[in-house]
C-alpha cells in the first residue's frame, strides 16, 4: 500500500507564494508518476502538474509559468512551488502517485490552499 501526506498549505494573500510537499511511503515501484490535482468548491477535480521519475513535467495551462513541480526521488517526496497566487487558485490540493508497473493509483487526503484578495 501507498501512503501520501500533503503539507504546506494555508492562507496567503493574492500575489503571494506557497510551497506544498507530498511525502510518499509504503510499497511502490520506481516506475511511477507523481502529480498534484486540485478541487475547488463546486468544480471538478483538475490536474495541476505531474512529474515522472526522470523529471519530465506537464502543467495545466492555468498554472504554467507560475507553478513549479519537482521531486526528490531519494526522499520519495514531491513539491509544488506556487508563485503569483490568485483567488482562482483556492482549492483543496491533492497528491497522487501512479505506479506504472502495478497500474494502480493512490491519493493523499488533500490540503487546503486559500488565496485571499
Amino acid at each position: 500500500q501507498v501512503q501520501l501526506v500533503e503539507s504546506g498549505g494555508g492562507l496567503v494573500q493574492a500575489g503571494g507564494s506557497l510551497r506544498l510537499s507530498c511525502a510518499a511511503s509504503g510499497t511502490f515501484s520506481r516506475d511511477n508518476v507523481m502529480a498534484w490535482y486540485r478541487q475547488a468548491p463546486g468544480k471538478q477535480r483538475e490536474l495541476v502538474a505531474e512529474i515522472s521519475v526522470s523529471g519530465s513535467t506537464n502543467y495545466a495551462a492555468s498554472v504554467e509559468g507560475r507553478f513549479t513541480i519537482s521531486r526528490e526521488n531519494a526522499k520519495n517526496t514531491m513539491y509544488l512551488q506556487m508563485n503569483s497566487l490568485n483567488t482562482e487558485d483556492t482549492a483543496i490540493y491533492l497528491c497522487k502517485l501512479t505506479d506504472l508497473l502495478a497500474r494502480t493509483s493512490s491519493w493523499g487526503p488533500g490540503i487546503q490552499v486559500t488565496v485571499a484578495s
